[in-house]
Order: C-alpha cells, then sequence, then structure tokens
C-alpha cells in the first residue's frame, strides 16, 4: 500500500538518524539527541503498523501514537534549537517535522469523523 505520509515520515526519520549521529559524535550530547532518535523514528514505525491495522479503531490508535510521538519530536527539535545544538541550516528538519504533524492531525480528525 503506498501512503504518502509514510514516505515521509520514513525520509523524516532517516534525517533524525543523521541529526542523531552528528549530536552524538561532534557535539558529545547524549541525552536530548537519545530522545529524538527515538521518537523521531517512532512516527514511522507506528504510521507503518496503522496500515497494517486490523480494524479502523486500531488504524486510529496508532495513527494517534504517531501524532504524539511527531509532537514530542517537534518539542525535542525546538529544545536543540534554543540550546544551539542544531545550526540554522538544520532547522529544515523542524518544518519538515511540522509537516508530518499537520497531515497526522488531518488523518486523525478525518479518521475520527468516519467512525463518528
Amino acid at each position: 500500500m503506498k501512503s504518502i505520509v509514510y514516505d515521509k515520515s520514513f525520509t523524516f526519520a532517516i534525517k533524525i538518524v543523521n541529526i542523531y549521529k552528528f549530536l552524538y559524535e561532534n557535539k558529545k550530547e547524549y541525552v536530548m539527541s537519545k530522545q529524538l532518535l527515538r521518537s523521531g523514528t517512532s512516527i514511522g514505525a507506528n504510521i507503518k503498523e496503522a496500515l497494517q491495522a486490523q480494524s479502523k479503531k486500531d488504524y486510529l490508535s496508532k495513527m494517534n501514537i504517531a501524532l504524539k510521538e511527531a509532537s514530542e519530536t517537534e518539542y525535542w527539535l525546538n529544545l536543540l534549537i534554543e540550546t544551539k545544538y542544531i545550526e540554522k541550516h538544520l532547522m529544515s528538519i523542524l518544518e519538515d517535522c511540522i509537516e508530518l504533524n499537520k497531515m497526522l492531525i488531518s488523518i486523525v480528525k478525518t479518521t475520527k469523523n468516519s467512525l463518528a
């Protein structure tokens, strides 16, 4: 099954892994970078699970989890930017995260409406 949101989340996860490696190796930042890695890669994993859901309710649950992870990732990215661990040239990843959040909000709302 082809899914734009899954494809975007997978590309996003690759960027997150690369930022994690940069933070770990170059900035010697181990705590926030680990949180970012966990939440940023979890988005796509939950979307992938949702695509194999057993029911619409299961699909909604997994997409809600993906949304929560995307929201948490946005938090960590903002924190890393504000504390200057991530330079301005890497800020496009925050825009990618915001776009994923918007897509997931739309999916969750649409799915909730279809269940009502």
